[in-house]
């Protein structure tokens, strides 16, 4: 069991270890961990550089910081900073360094306050944020005419309890600038200080405080008034739906019966009319297969996620703890795809196996392998963070050659071997019903996107605070509130996919597989068109980089849900068929 090992090193290696001295007890004096992270435009969050990018304050040997994977995925690129903020020591306008910017420096730092550039820095696993500068538009319509000034002194103010440090905050010195509007050389002394105060707050508790003021939302109580509201008024449309659904249905049995007993040459309509062609397996059933795969997969991937972030596994600032698990419970789950794709496809009587498992393993990966070279070029050719290191990218392909893939073949081995038949409570006949002609309103289309609104309507609201935390500066941490929503998200997709299957059936139309499928992946179609909406409407990202990380990444996150929730409406939609039909006598 070789792979066996592979998997727990993965896991060791990969696992989001803390800053050095997140856990440590100082003494007054002792140096404190403190490390420069990244800089970049505070709108466009995928859009960072390396600290020093930017000319500033160097120490003489700057280290890096050894990352795990998480934390490279997440684009962080701690070095040791300028600063020292020994353990109680106050420091009162601490020259870091005095330097001559050339014209060259001034024009990048000048560029860089324009576009509203902020810096992130860790101190004992502490995050701390500051804008470089300003710019002075007061009484000035035309542009050329604004002010650019860089921030000179920084000015920290720690906390701590006993030996351990328990909150820091930076802010810039307002009066200490520099003018930088014009291309010339200029003399800068970097300062900064350093004020220490005493809290009672215990080590234990001093993340609350981003959890706290995370923004996310503001009121609390509002934020759980409206996710209520929603989910009650989709509940209601949902069980309004269900009623006459079952009173129709009870009347279909009711009728059917009495056909039976009273007349049994009268010709049959309705959904029991088709009962010879409703189990005819569909076309492409090998594309069918490999995609109940990659969404059982998914389904089972974000559970486990969901699993992680309610016992409080994703705490604010445990950098890289959600890329470390995505990519880790991907390899491990892999075997599930293979598993259910191969068991179906052998359930259809499909024979080339081998070429469908191929196929399930490079349904989501392909598409997003292929989002990820040009994305990560485009940081190459930005020099931005977001680029991964060789390095990091040969550890990812390690991942996928020695645990997805041999777990894949692994669980399509077994799938094949399961020898389950397709129960089916009706025999199919041998040639195929012709479907009579339908309205345009029943065509795939439209009801792609009525089955995909509801359930877009469910999570609409949380849609707003999930784009803000990932494509801005919040911090999401309401994770049972997001649960319930998810829950409820899988619920009205099922439902809404039966009740869609079901009125096609009423309406003699057969071939019902691909229809519940695309009906349940619609609601990723309505997340894609509510990115649209996202970006020019509620954000102010822009540039090339940024559009392109944005609605590439969207792409594939919306195609995992696509995947997804085909996947819970077909299961479901089956599940109901197979239901109906086994009601009834079809013989």
């Amino acid at each position: 069991m070789a792979w066996y090992v592979v998997v727990l090193l993965i896991v060791c290696c990969a696992s989001p270890a803390r800053s050095d001295g997140s856990d440590h007890k100082y003494k007054a004096g002792d140096p404190v961990p403190l490390y420069a992270n990244k800089v970049g435009p505070f709108h466009n969050p995928s859009e960072t550089y390396r600290f020093f990018d930017l000319p500033f304050c160097a120490p003489d040997h700057v280290k890096e910081k050894k990352e795990a994977l998480g934390e490279v995925l997440n684009g962080d690129r701690l070095v040791s900073a300028p600063y020292k903020l020994d353990f109680l020591y106050d420091k009162d306008s601490e020259i870091v360094c005095k330097k001559k910017l050339s014209k060259e420096e001034v024009s990048q730092f000048r560029s860089a306050v324009a576009k509203d550039y902020y810096f992130q820095m860790y101190y004992d696993d502490l995050p701390i944020w500051g804008f470089l500068g300003k710019v002075d538009k007061e009484g000035k319509a035309d542009p050329s005419e604004y002010k650019y000034y860089l921030f000179k002194h920084l000015h920290f103010e720690i906390f701590y309890n006993n030996d351990r440090v328990i909150e820091i905050n930076a802010r810039t010195d307002p009066n200490a600038l520099v003018d930088i509007t014009e291309d010339k050389e200029v003399d800068v002394d970097f300062m900064y200080s350093v004020k220490w105060k005493e809290t009672k707050t215990h080590f234990d508790k001093r993340m609350e405080k981003y959890s706290q003021s995370s923004s996310l939302p503001h009121h609390l109580e509002i934020h759980w008034f409206s996710i209520i509201n929603s989910c009650v008024t989709v509940l209601l449309l949902t069980g309004f739906l269900a009623t006459i659904l079952m009173r129709v249905l009870k009347n279909d049995f009711v009728k059917y019966a009495h056909d039976e007993e009273t007349a049994d040459d009268q010709e049959e309509t309705g959904w029991k009319y088709i009962h010879g062609d409703v189990f005819r397996y569909p076309s492409h059933k090998s594309l069918m297969a490999a995609a109940l795969g990659s969404g059982t997969q998914l389904f089972t991937l974000t559970i486990f996620i969901f699993l992680l972030s309610l016992v409080g596994v994703f705490y604010p600032y445990n950098r890289g703890a959600l890329f470390t698990a995505l990519v880790v419970i991907y390899a491990l789950t892999s075997g599930i795809a293979g598993y259910t794709a191969a068991s179906f496809y052998c359930q259809l009587e499909g024979t080339n196996w081998v070429r469908n498992l191929i196929l399930t393993g490079g349904l989501f990966c392909g598409p997003l392998f292929l989002t990820f070279c040009f994305l990560n070029s485009v940081a190459i050719a930005y020099s931005a963070t977001a680029a991964l290191p060789f390095g990091t990218i040969v550890v990812i392909f390690l991942i996928w050659a020695l645990v997805t893939s041999p777990l894949l073949v692994l669980g399509g081995i077994a799938g094949k071997n399961s020898r389950a038949e397709f129960q089916a409570p009706c025999r199919t006949t041998k040639y195929p019903r012709e479907i009579p002609p339908l309205p345009w309103y029943r065509g795939t289309l439209p009801q792609m996107a009525m089955a995909g609104f509801l359930p877009f309507s469910a999570i609409y609201i949380e849609l707003y605070y999930i784009f803000a935390s990932v494509w801005g500066h919040r911090i999401y941490t309401i994770y049972s509130i997001l649960f319930i929503v998810f829950i409820i998200l899988i619920i009205v997709t099922a439902f809404i996919t039966v009740a869609l299957t079901y009125f096609q059936l009423a309406a003699e139309d057969h071939e019902w597989w691909w229809r519940a499928f695309l009906c349940g992946g619609s609601t990723g179609l309505f997340i894609y068109g509510y990115c649209l909406y996202y970006y020019y409407a509620r954000s102010d990202m822009s540039g090339f980089m940024q559009t392109s990380f944005f609605f590439g990444y969207m792409a594939c996150i919306c195609y995992g849900f696509f995947l997804m929730l085909g996947t819970v409406g077909f299961r479901a939609a089956l599940f109901f068929v197979r239901h109906i039909y086994r009601s009834i006598k079809c013989e």
